[in-house]
């Protein structure tokens, strides 16, 4: 017969795996809850904090003058916000979008827009290029279905006065996210060789990851003024 190990040894063994099983279901229930709070629970957060703050923005509108320069829209956003994106091809709810795309900002469940490496235009400037940045995972994942643009489709961003109607003309599914050059004032990796009003959406990619870029450009095709209904433009209808 082959030899066998004792009692005492065999008890040991046995107690030894007992305890590793225990700390290993441990470590998965751990990683598990940091997975939930990662990217359900930060959601939750993201979006109270964010919805409180665009109804705070659209009290300021209604309690502010009506129609002014095309310049008072940006003076709001010294208070938070300067307007909301609404992009139906990703699912048609509005995104709070306010300046900068550090942590800081972009944890509150909004989106961004770029102050650096390269300073983005703002929608009534003459030219330039609108770029922003939100989370794809992870609080309040406003760029998450960004996969779901095509071209042709609309991208409307809305102030207290105006609506701004862009038509999405290129995308890039990937790109070093050392890549500045998407969100210079001409974009020429989207095919544009002359200044215009353009728009740009970038976020992580692949999901889960912050590997590379996704990149989606639109072109201004047209503004609405907003009227007292605040009725959108047909592209949100």
């Amino acid at each position: 017969m082959p030899p066998t190990a004792p009692p005492r040894n065999r008890s040991l063994l046995a107690g030894f795996l007992s305890l590793l099983g225990e700390f290993l279901i441990t470590v998965g229930l751990v990683l598990g809850l940091f997975v939930a709070y990662s990217l359900w629970w930060t959601n939750v957060l993201a979006d109270r904090q964010a919805s409180s703050r665009g109804d705070e923005i659209r009290r300021q509108w209604l309690s502010a003058p009506a129609a002014g320069a095309p310049a008072e829209p940006g003076a709001l956003d010294t208070q938070g916000g300067a307007g909301f994106l609404h992009v139906p091809a990703m699912g048609g709810g509005e995104v709070l979008v306010k300046r900068g795309t550090s942590p800081e900002v972009l944890n509150h469940g909004v989106a961004g827009y770029y102050t650096e490496p390269v300073k983005s235009a703002l929608p009534w400037e003459a030219s330039g290029n609108f770029a922003l940045a939100a989370h794809r995972d992870g609080h309040g994942a406003k760029f998450h279905d960004i996969h779901r643009i095509r071209r042709g489709d609309a991208i409307v961003f809305e102030t207290r006065d105006t609506w701004y109607v862009y038509k999405v003309f290129a995308e890039l599914r990937q790109t070093s996210k050392y890549n500045v050059d998407v969100i210079s004032p001409v974009p020429k990796e989207s095919g544009k060789t002359a200044p215009g009003r353009y728009i740009t959406l970038t976020t992580c990619t692949p999901v889960y990851t912050s590997k590379y870029r996704y990149v989606v450009w639109g072109e201004l095709v047209r503004t609405e003024k907003v009227d007292a209904k605040r009725t959108p433009p047909a592209e949100l209808r």
